[in-house]
């Protein structure tokens, strides 16, 4: 076995993710003794679980993946892998994890051994004693004194578990890692697509996740702007690709224990611009009272987020984490059907409008907002922004409220500070109009008491902007953002 104070090179094949790399080194090489436990969490298909199987390829460590299966099973695989790592003759039965564990402790007497079990909420609910027995085994060796560093790494994507576990006495972890999406600059180059348009397109259907680059359609890569249409059709809309099923699994590998139906009904409703668990409940034709639960339990799962209206904190807007999931609910439940009978070509003719109007317009709004607190700089606005969000005013007599894209605030000694009002148009050319509109809206919070003296508008669209916007911007009446300063700029 190799020890884990050799060199551990990071892999070739692991895209970013470097200061995750270094974390999970550090834990796995620490020499000082005693055991040690790093809790590893974060949404499913973020790429959690190969970066665990190179670190212990890399440090000569122990790496096991639950199934779902028995607790007996479960005991005997482990023991089988475990003999297949030490080069034993016959594996050893255990009978509890409790055991299962203390046999670790004695292949890393001499050197850190990370040992990995990934999956551990799936193991939990196997064995709910699990927990129980990690502290227990950690806190006997510690208190033994007998020279050890097995250094155990709990991975698990079950978000309300793996945050139980990290409020309860077994969770004493050394090292608590979570892992956060990749942004969509990063998706930008996960798909190698240089395009601006062509990578927001991309990033509306697919996401900056690992788990859907790597997959059988990833040597399928938009060839251009023009050959987005037929890489839906040929990748993400083609029954004979697993990609097509894969965010309807989604739902299925979260934890059981919740009606199913309903949170896809949920996110289905969110899909079509229900934002608020009123708009959700009206859609569902179901009693308000049921929609915080559900809400909440897809929200534990990562799999939606939910932030305060930007001018009513009362409000929640909810809006789907996985734009797969979202392309789903949108596009390929609508239509599976049609899919099967008609093919992708003919289903994506009807979809795409409907993709436009539900997934990138709003999408690209998301998009400005995640630029405007991870990629702009403070001379941008003047502060560094400290939150961007959306917000709806309340219309005069007889209109409708008054959606603005993104509301970006800053913080003055403590107190929070309205920075920017901006709207946001996917296929809609920019034009003075658009400007007057932003104008309007900081009067209107004006006349509400809103602090608007540090406030610019802005203007976000990804087709362009007119001559005379762009001789406001130079006036600096106006901060303009394409998708070329998205993705290239600050």
């Amino acid at each position: 076995m190799r020890s884990a104070t050799a060199t551990a090179v990071r892999p070739k094949e692991l895209f970013d993710r470097e200061a995750e790399w270094d974390a999970l080194v550090a834990f796995a090489r620490d020499p000082r003794p005693g055991p040690a436990v790093a809790i590893v969490t974060g949404p499913r298909r973020q790429g959690k679980s190969f970066l665990l199987q190179q670190l212990t390829s890399a440090t000569g460590g122990f790496y096991f993946g639950a199934q779902d299966v028995a607790e007996a099973e479960s005991l005997r695989r482990l023991g089988d892998q475990l003999a297949r790592h030490t080069g034993a003759t016959r594996p050893t039965r255990w009978t509890c994890w409790a055991d299962a564990l203390d046999a670790f402790a004695t292949l890393a007497s001499e050197h850190p051994l990370p040992v990995v079990i990934d999956g551990f909420p799936e193991l939990v609910r196997q064995s709910p004693a699990l927990p129980s027995a990690v502290s227990s085994v950690c806190r006997r060796l510690r208190e033994a004194g007998r020279p050890n560093r097995v250094r155990l790494l709990l991975c698990g994507s079950a978000m309300p578990m793996m945050r139980r576990l990290l409020g309860t006495d077994s969770a004493s972890a050394d090292l608590h890692l979570k892992f956060l999406p990749l942004d969509f600059r990063q998706g930008a180059r996960l798909w190698s697509i240089d395009d601006p348009r062509l990578a927001l397109q991309v990033h509306a259907v697919v996401g900056a996740s690992t788990a859907f680059r790597y997959d059988p359609a990833s040597e399928d890569i938009p060839a251009g702007p023009d050959d987005f249409d037929a890489w839906v059709c040929r990748t993400v809309l083609n029954p004979r690709l697993p990609l097509l099923w894969k965010a309807g699994h989604i739902i299925e590998q979260e934890p059981d224990g919740w009606d199913r139906g309903l949170c896809h009904s949920t996110l289905a409703a969110i899909a079509e611009g229900c934002s608020t668990p009123g708009a959700i409940a009206d859609w569902l034709d179901r009693p308000g009272t049921e929609v915080p639960h559900i809400l909440s339990v897809l929200r534990d799962c990562g799999l939606v987020e939910g932030v305060p209206d930007a001018f009513r904190p009362g409000v929640t807007r909810y809006r789907i984490t996985e734009p797969l999931l979202a392309f789903d609910h949108a596009v390929i439940r609508p239509n599976r059907i049609a899919l099967g009978r008609q093919g992708p070509a003919e289903v994506w003719k009807s979809a795409r409008s409907a993709f436009e109007s539900m997934l990138v317009r709003p999408h690209f709004a998301q998009v400005c907002r995640d630029w405007v607190t991870g990629f702009a700089s403070r001379d941008t606005f003047g502060l560094r922004p400290v939150t961007a969000s959306t917000g709806s005013l309340p219309g005069a007599q007889g209109h409708r409220p008054v959606d603005v894209d993104v509301v970006v605030r800053g913080e003055v000694h403590g107190r929070t500070v309205l920075l920017s009002v901006g709207r946001a148009c996917w296929d809609e050319a920019m034009d003075m109009h658009h400007l007057h509109e932003q104008f309007q809206i900081l009067a209107e919070l004006a006349d509400r008491g809103e602090d608007v003296s540090r406030a610019r508008p802005a203007c976000y669209s990804a087709a362009g902007f007119s001559p005379h916007l762009r001789e406001a911007e130079v006036r600096g009446e106006v901060i303009l953002v394409d998708p070329d300063r998205l993705y290239h700029g600050e």
